[in-house]
Parts: structure tokens; C-alpha cells; sequence
């Protein structure tokens, strides 16, 4: 099959979920800058408006629909106002997204169904209720996965396990879909550890803060595969040199990955008190923040005020 045509982002209608903070909200700058009309999902719906309404404010289209990506009838819900305010859909991204910190046989099983409920359950909602619009005049699907898609770590064993399943689901529609000739490219985006606001956000069992071990990567390079993705058909995009690595060392070298990945558990811990040990994973997150807790942040001022959508500079800096 002959690869889907796609439009240019000036002219595509772009659904985006887990919009309000982290590599959602850095996609959605980064398309309203190139012209695109947006349509802005994630459960916290006050920073989510606010997010919309800078877009706007600075020229861009852009709406916003509260939703529970793990709720079928919410995520149609997504797409029912993207189909009234703008006629079409050309591109959707499941991007929305929790972790738990803690081992396997601490995590309570409620936690862990909660996870699956928003990490794969959203993906499947999200796709299945965007591929009947994206059918229509061909389109992009764009499923935001992790380098644990292919590899794991430790200490967040069912977010690796969530990943897994994402890549599992995203490989057999992209297969069915291309057996029908849908005009419809699928395309699963892996990236290596990004510097996001995600450990906060995470639930936790650890004595201690959670955080992501160095090196990161900007969620601004994670955006950009995304838009590239949305534009260029492409199968799967590995973002950042050590996811790359980390997936060819699980298949090549399992049990050097295994050592490794062992010492990355004391590398997920900050010196601090943990907070609460929910996280969001049953209410949402108002951070509205692009960027996490990098040093870079702390060393830079002017970069960590633009993390924030309350200033109108970010989005009228674009």
C-alpha cells in the first residue's frame, strides 16, 4: 500500500489529549504556531481553558473539551466537538498519560487498572473513535509511546507494561488498516526520558520524591517527531539517542540491559519527602507546566518562567 497523503499543518484540524501539560501542551504550541486548528483535551479542565484561551488570544484556533481519555463516551465526546466547531478531523494524537512509582508487589491493584485505564485504554478509545473521521478524507493517528515500549524499567513495571500494550495495539491496527487500504498512517512515538513535569504528576510509593534519571530530553523534540509524524507518514519515530540505544541493548544484549536497568532504581529518587501518593491518576493535574524539574530549568530563569501557560509569553512568543 502506497503511503497516506497528508496534509500540511496549516491546513489540519489536530486533536491532541493530555494537551494541558508536558509533551501535549508543548505539541499544541508548537502547531498552533504553524497554523493549525486545535482541539485541546485533558481532564483539567481550568488550565486546559486557560491554555485555549492564549491560543487564541495570540491568533491561533484553538477549543477545549475536559475529558477522561479512559471513558469511551468522553473521548467521542472529543470528537463530536471537533466535528461541530471544525468539520473534520485530520489528525489525532493520544497523548494523555500517568505512571505510578513503586515496585510490582507494592502497587495496589486499583493503581495499577487505573493506569492501564488512562495509559492503554485511552489510546484504544482515542483511536477507535478517531479512525471512522480519519477514514474519511485520510489522515494520521499518532499513538505517543516510550522507549519501555520496547525495553523496561524498573520501579515503574506497569508503566512499561502500559507501553508494552500500546505498542502491541498500535502495530496490529496499523497492520489491519493497511490490509484495507484505509488512507490512514499510524504511527507509534518513542521517546527516551523527557523533561515534563510526569514525576509530579505520578502516583508513588517511594520513601523518597520520584524524578527521571539523565539524561532528558526537551518535550519540545518529542513535539516536533509528532508534527513531522502528522505530515510524513512514518511508522515509529524513537526520539532521543537513548532510547534508541535502550531498545537495541533489551533485544541484543538482554541481560547487560537487565544490569543496567538496575541501576537506574536509585536514580529515580530525589533526597525529599514524596508527595502525595496518588499523583493524578484519579484527579487531574493543574500544573500547565511544559517543562519538569531539570536542572537546566533552575539554571536558566527565563526558560523556566516560559514553562508555564499562565504567561502570555508563552504562547505569544511562538
Amino acid at each position: 500500500m502506497s503511503k497516506p497523503t497528508l496534509k500540511s499543518l496549516d491546513q489540519q484540524v489536530i486533536v491532541i489529549t493530555g494537551a494541558s501539560s508536558g509533551i501535549g501542551l508543548a505539541t499544541a504550541l508548537a502547531a498552533s504556531r504553524q497554523g493549525a486548528k486545535l482541539v485541546l483535551a485533558a481532564r483539567s479542565g481550568s488550565t486546559l481553558d486557560e491554555i485555549g484561551r492564549q491560543i487564541n488570544v495570540g491568533g491561533g484556533q484553538a477549543i477545549t473539551v475536559q475529558a477522561d481519555v479512559g471513558e469511551r463516551a468522553q473521548v467521542e465526546a472529543i470528537a463530536a466537538a471537533a466535528i461541530q466547531h471544525f468539520g473534520r478531523i485530520d489528525t489525532w494524537v493520544n497523548d494523555a498519560g500517568v505512571s505510578v512509582y513503586g515496585r510490582l508487589d507494592e502497587v495496589s491493584e486499583q493503581d495499577s487498572q487505573r493506569l492501564f485505564k488512562t495509559n492503554f485504554w485511552g489510546v484504544v478509545n482515542g483511536s477507535l473513535v478517531a479512525l471512522p473521521h480519519l477514514k474519511l478524507n485520510g489522515g494520521a493517528l499518532i499513538n505517543v509511546g516510550s522507549e519501555v515500549s520496547d525495553a523496561v524499567v524498573p520501579l515503574q513495571g506497569m508503566y512499561s507494561a502500559s507501553k508494552h500494550a500500546v505498542k502491541g495495539f498500535t502495530d496490529a491496527l496499523r497492520i489491519e488498516l493497511e490490509a484495507d487500504g484505509a488512507p490512514v498512517s499510524v504511527t507509534l512515538i518513542q521517546p527516551t526520558a523527557v523533561d515534563t513535569p510526569y514525576p509530579e504528576h505520578a502516583g508513588n510509593y517511594l520513601s523518597q520524591e520520584p524524578m527521571l534519571p539523565s539524561p532528558m530530553i526537551e518535550p519540545e523534540k518529542v513535539a516536533s517527531a509528532i508534527l513531522d509524524a502528522a505530515t510524513d507518514p512514518v511508522r515509529d519515530v524513537k526520539v532521543g539517542a537513548m532510547s534508541v540505544i535502550n531498545t537495541a541493548m533489551s533485544k541484543v544484549l538482554p541481560g547487560l540491559a537487565d544490569t543496567m536497568a538496575k541501576m537506574q532504581m536509585g536514580r529515580q529518587q530525589r533526597n525529599e519527602v514524596p508527595h502525595p501518593r496518588d499523583g493524578t491518576l484519579y484527579q487531574a493535574g493543574e500544573s500547565g507546566r511544559i517543562h519538569g524539574r531539570g536542572d537546566q530549568n533552575k539554571a536558566d530563569p527565563k526558560r523556566a518562567r516560559q514553562t508555564n501557560v499562565r504567561p502570555h509569553a508563552v504562547v505569544d512568543g511562538g
